[in-house]
């Protein structure tokens, strides 16, 4: 059967094509899940909403899988396979991101509540299909890769996510347009395309397993091969995979949640713009200035640098290993990251911590995922995949409230006048646009104080520590256990790393 379907995918166009067309739903779901954070400026100002609201509406694409549903997703994937498993979680995530740029637009009622629930709604359906979608892309590439370049284009496929969240991030505010619907539509519009390319690749797919042997449904013709319920006790049983799994969600946890939040921290704490002036007229020195200056593009540049850094560090594991020291230096560098930002108020310590982010961010990716792949059975991956970003949304679900909660609980000031120019507005029957451009002046003016994320930063910083104390732990395990993760992507289990 290895040697069948080593005659297709042993074409290097033809993979390397495959993951261009996977990864399409990739760009398109991180868009969507990122495009919240260069627009809550404006989800403040135009719906209302206050740093908790919005913390709950970015945590709700958590909430289905903290009720196991990426494990029930991924129990699905290896049970149906691909086609079926893709085509319906695909659905679920175009379908609630429709819902919530519906809901923003006051499809359902205009009114504040009905709006926000609409679109919790939204993010909930959104977030059903996203990180089932995540492992199954992530299936595909293995099915593809497994034998020739698998961190490299596991790499390349947290690139393209990183595309996804640099692109919302760099031009969310400017495809907007000042109008909040906007930009989530376009965003929702991105995961329909890339569920349409998915569909295509669907073609090779049916080919691989005729090829392979492999029945009509995508699933393995061996009875014995399907799911088992001990298979995951198994799972959650092995020290390695239980190490990674809680790295995974402490290392992610410090980051994602975060790049929501990191446009208006630049904005509030280091005196960063929301919007990029008009550059006619500037030198390119001053374009470049700008630039770096304004809070949702050198957010972007975060994502930017891992769709570089990512495959270099990829190809990395691929020809020298070192899978679980290399996580070690990226939680390292998370933890100067969030320090840079949350104690220090220099500027160049403000740039040194989103580059060293940036690194990090690229270093503990590239080395976990084929990781994974070395651990776990490539029948069983599906169920791995999916309990470990069930974890994961633990953290994320929490983090993405926390962060939103501290800054309000240690910016009471704040809230108090915030609420009470919106009154004094309502009372004088402006109307909600109205109010939310004199409150965006009133930001502008000083009348309103910056947000102060402090405290709500410093939390990221132990989620470092503990990155790193679990990574040395997964190092010490994949010695007793022999899964090789500190050896190259070719060498055998079993086999010393030097």
């Amino acid at each position: 059967m290895d040697h069948v379907k080593k005659q297709l995918n042993a074409s290097a166009a033809l993979r390397w094509f495959v993951l261009v067309l996977v990864s399409g739903l990739t760009v398109g779901t991180y868009w969507f899940q990122d495009c919240l954070g260069p627009l809550k400026p404006l989800m403040i100002s135009q719906l209302g909403l206050n740093n908790s609201q919005f913390g709950t509406l970015v945590s709700a694409t958590t909430w289905a899988n903290l009720a196991l549903m990426i494990i029930l997703g991924g129990m699905a994937l290896d049970r149906w396979g691909i086609r079926k498993t893709g085509i319906i979680f695909g659905l679920l995530a175009t379908a609630g991101a429709a819902l919530v740029a519906f809901g923003s637009i006051g499809a359902f009622g205009h009114d504040k509540k009905t709006m926000l629930t609409v679109m919790i709604i939204g993010r909930i359906l959104f977030g059903t299909g996203l990180e089932t979608s995540c492992v199954l892309v992530s299936r595909v590439i293995i099915k593809w890769f497994k034998g020739y370049e698998l961190a490299l284009a596991m790499a390349l496929n947290v690139g393209f996510g990183r595309l996804g969240t640099a692109f919302t991030n760099l031009l969310g505010v400017e495809i907007a347009g000042g109008n909040v619907a906007r930009g989530l539509s376009f965003a929702a519009s991105l995961i329909g395309l890339g569920l349409i390319f998915f569909i295509i690749y669907l073609i090779f797919d049916v080919k691989f397993d005729k090829r392979a042997q492999i029945d009509s449904a995508g699933a393995p013709t061996s009875e014995s091969d399907g799911f088992k319920f001990g298979d995951l006790v198994a799972l959650i049983s092995d020290r390695s995979f239980i190490f990674i799994a809680l790295l995974c969600v402490s290392f992610y946890s410090a980051v994602f949640p975060f790049i929501q939040y990191a446009p208006d921290l630049l904005v509030n704490k280091f005196g960063f713009s929301l919007e990029m002036p008009s550059t006619a007229g500037m030198t390119f020195v001053q374009k470049v200035s700008a630039f770096l200056h304004n809070g949702p593009k050198v957010t972007s540049l975060i994502p930017f640098g891992t769709i570089l850094f990512t495959p270099i560090f990829g190809r990395l594991v691929d020809k020298k290993g070192k899978a679980a020291s290399i996580m070690m230096l990226g939680s390292f560098l998370l933890i100067f990251a969030h320090l840079s930002l949350s104690v220090f108020n220099n500027l160049a310590m403000a740039y040194a911590g989103l580059f060293c982010l940036g690194i990090g961010f690229s270093l503990v990716p590239a080395a976990m995922w084929p990781s994974l792949a070395k651990i776990v059975a490539e029948n069983r991956l599906g169920t791995a995949y999916g309990t470990m970003f069930t974890i994961q949304n633990y953290g994320l679900a929490l983090f993405y409230w926390g962060i939103g909660k501290m800054v309000d609980m240690t910016n009471p000031g704040v809230l108090r006048i915030i609420a009470e120019l919106r009154l004094k507005y309502e009372n004088l029957g402006w109307s909600s646009d109205q109010i939310g451009q004199q409150i965006e002046k009133d930001t502008a003016s000083g009348l309103i104080p910056p947000w102060n994320y402090t405290i709500a930063i410093l939390m990221l910083v132990v989620l470092g520590v503990i990155s790193i104390f679990l990574a040395y732990q997964l190092k010490r395990a994949d010695k007793a256990q022999n899964y090789g993760l500190e050896l190259p992507s070719n060498a055998k289990k079993g086999e010393q790393s030097n």
